[in-house]
């Protein structure tokens, strides 16, 4: 169950905080709660990687399932010209 939390930061930093958010396209909370998830990962003896957020374990679990592709927007716009054709 999700409850509120209050934080108390300096201005400054909570404007980055909402920057850095919205780059990851994410939420300030969500970070907070995966800043939190790291270090009880890091308490159960799990290493704390050096990039925050951390996606969660499900999203961990499927990086490197689909090949890469070089260029992701062009293998899309192909589809859709083999679709639409």
């Amino acid at each position: 169950m999700a409850t509120k939390l209050t934080l108390r930061m300096d201005e400054r930093l909570i404007e980055a905080a909402k920057r850095h958010a919205a780059a990851r396209q994410t939420s300030v909370s969500r970070m907070v709660a995966a800043y939190f998830e790291a270090l009880d990962a890091l308490s159960a003896g799990g290493a704390l990687p050096d990039d925050l957020p951390l996606p969660s374990p499900r999203v961990r679990a499927l990086v490197g399932v689909l090949p890469h592709e070089p260029d992701p927007e062009g293998v899309y716009r192909t589809h859709l010209e083999r679709k639409y054709a």
